[in-house]
């Protein structure tokens, strides 16, 4: 019966033997049997990534009797344990082997060794403390920061610099400057970013530089269109003046309308230089042959050697710098003192103000009598002096050959001034012109203005004449301005005879800038045209001197409404007494109503 018993508990360990062996053999037979997957023989870069930092550790190597299948793997720290990676067919000693870290994802020790900076790193932090601290820098258009992107290494840069520059700005005022963490925190980011801050400096100075010499050669010539046009209706009143010492006759004149256009071309070729191209076109009367003197003519009338509204050339002049100091001006064509010197008259000639000729500015000087072609320049000593120096010559003369004629021959003006600016409200004008006119050439001391014996004191000879005037500009208050002019001209006669002759004149100006709106601008004129005063020429023995026994007024008032910045409307009246410097005329009124266009 026992015998029996051990024989059933032999079977029973035989069985439970056999089991235990089938449970080891089928698992390891079936993975061997298993196909492998995609996944298990091309790893992805993770999982590569993830391998090498895993450390492979083998037992020391066994002992003759056990067998080499027994060697055993230790994982000592898996830093990505994402997948689980299929047994290698290769030893274990073979895969640690072939296991190198990723260069992609090496541990980073300085932040000088990031390709970008991101907002968990702590030189952006750094950063972001510091623009908040400081407000170095200004953030979008929208006022936000946005202080939660990734920066590349040279935005990143940009953003120090700007903060770097605050705050040497806040020791440099002596205010409450930064702490000493800050001043340790940026020395740290200058240091891991000096590269990167030295190549923004320095791209910042070569554009800097490239838009230097952008300014100072590349200029695309340009050339803008200017133009005004005036409409004016006007009349005259009181009887024709005669220049003799008989009763004046009747009046000659009636209410006309008429017109002048100018259109100005200005063409830069550098930015800094213009040429100015002017036509014109006009048929507003010269009526000093109804009234009998040129006392009474307009500033704007047709040009006499014109017929009514032809176009013609009006000035053509090129002025440019030579240097900061000073600047030239050259030209064949109404090239006058008034273009290159200041006339300190600022508010009263021009298409609106006062409308006579007479009351723009002192004539003797700015306007000589002809029109120039020839150059000038102006040397600016400092904001509170300037020189102006010119020579020029009627430019119908300056362009013929012949003797009497020419640049240095004909009829010319050589000038100079000197202007004295001691504050932003006062301007003072020291003048000189030296004048010459030809015999029966068209004389015209006083440019168009004053009596017949002022502008030709030697009938029709040869002359030359020294004239000095003084001029003045005052802005009392910024609705109140004060000009005006006091001249003296000494005129000698050079040809049939030795004689002298003196010519006075003057003017003065009271402006009202803004008057009873802003924009427009009140004013009225008071002065004494050129006068002959005293003559030594006798036309024929005993007969009476070229001289003014008596004394004009010029009296004139005007107002001009500004509609919008293009146009205007001015009327404006003015009286001459005893024309032509003589008692026995009757004073003539002259009333006009301009309105002009500007574009």
């Amino acid at each position: 019966m026992s015998q029996h018993r051990w024989q059933l508990r032999e079977v029973r360990l035989s069985l439970l033997g056999l089991g235990v062996l089938g449970l080891l053999l089928i698992p390891a037979r079936s993975w061997a049997n298993t196909p492998e997957s995609p996944a298990s023989t091309e790893h992805s870069t993770e999982q590569q990534a993830a391998i090498a930092y895993i450390t492979l550790q083998p037992q020391p190597v066994p002992s003759p009797d056990i067998p080499s299948s027994s060697e055993s793997v230790q994982i000592s720290q898996v830093a990505l344990p994402s997948q689980v990676v299929p047994p290698s067919s290769k030893p274990i000693s073979t895969v640690e082997a072939s296991i190198t870290p990723s260069p992609a994802l090496s541990q980073v020790t300085s932040v000088s060794q990031l390709s970008d900076v991101t907002p968990t790193d702590w030189a952006f932090q750094a950063l972001q403390s510091l623009v908040e601290r400081y407000g170095c820098i200004a953030g979008y258009p929208d006022g936000t920061y946005r202080g939660n992107r990734s920066l590349s290494r040279y935005e990143f840069a940009a953003g120090l610099n700007a903060c770097l520059d605050r705050v040497n700005e806040l020791i440099a005022a002596a205010t409450d400057g930064p702490t000493t963490e800050d001043l340790k925190t940026l020395q740290r980011l200058q240091e891991e970013f000096s590269a990167e801050l030295a190549t923004l400096r320095g791209r910042v100075d070569a554009l800097e530089a490239q838009t230097a010499k952008l300014e100072q050669q590349q200029f695309s010539t340009t050339t803008q269109l200017r133009g005004d046009v005036t409409f004016i209706v006007a009349d005259t009143f009181g009887d024709r003046a005669n220049n003799t010492h008989q009763d004046d006759t009747k009046d000659e004149t009636t209410t006309f309308f008429a017109q002048r256009t100018r259109l100005t071309l200005q063409t830069s070729f550098t930015g800094k230089d213009q040429l100015t191209t002017g036509l014109q076109a006009s048929n507003i009367p010269n009526f000093s042959s109804q009234t009998g003197t040129q006392m009474t003519r307009f500033g704007f009338e047709r040009q006499g050697a014109f017929e009514d509204n032809d176009l013609f050339l009006d000035r053509l002049y090129y002025r440019f710098p030579v240097n900061d100091k000073l600047t030239a001006w050259i030209g064949p064509r109404a090239l006058q003192p008034a273009v290159f010197l200041p006339t300190l008259n600022p508010l009263v000639g021009g298409p609106t103000g006062a409308s006579s000729r007479f009351a723009a500015f002192n004539h003797t000087l700015y306007r000589p009598g002809f029109d120039g072609a020839g150059a000038a320049v102006s040397y600016k000593f400092n904001p509170q002096l300037q020189l102006g120096l010119g020579y020029i010559v009627d430019n119908n003369q300056a362009s013929q050959p012949e003797n009497g004629r020419g640049i240095f021959e004909g009829n010319n003006l050589a000038i100079a001034q000197l202007t004295f600016s001691p504050s932003r409200q006062f301007d003072l004008g020291l003048t000189y012109g030296r004048k010459y006119f030809g015999n029966n050439t068209g004389f015209n001391l006083t440019g168009g203005t004053g009596s017949a014996f002022a502008r030709n004191p030697f009938d029709q000879r040869a002359t030359a004449s020294d004239n000095f005037g003084v001029e003045f500009n005052w802005r009392a208050r910024p609705t109140l301005n004060l000009s005006g002019w006091f001249g003296y001209t000494r005129a000698h006669q050079l040809s049939g005879g030795d004689n002298d002759a003196t010519i006075l004149h003057g003017a003065l100006i009271v402006a009202f800038p803004d008057l009873f709106a802003r924009g427009n601008l009140g004013g009225f004129v008071v002065g004494v045209p050129p006068k002959a005063t005293s003559n030594d020429y006798r036309s024929r023995p005993g007969a009476a001197p070229r001289e003014d026994v008596d004394t004009s007024l010029h009296l004139e008032a005007f107002y001009t409404f500004r509609l919008t910045d293009n146009i205007s409307v001015t009327p404006n009246v003015f009286v001459v007494t005893a024309p032509e410097h003589n008692d026995a005329n009757d004073a003539i009124w002259v009333g006009a109503l301009r309105t002009n266009f500007s574009f």
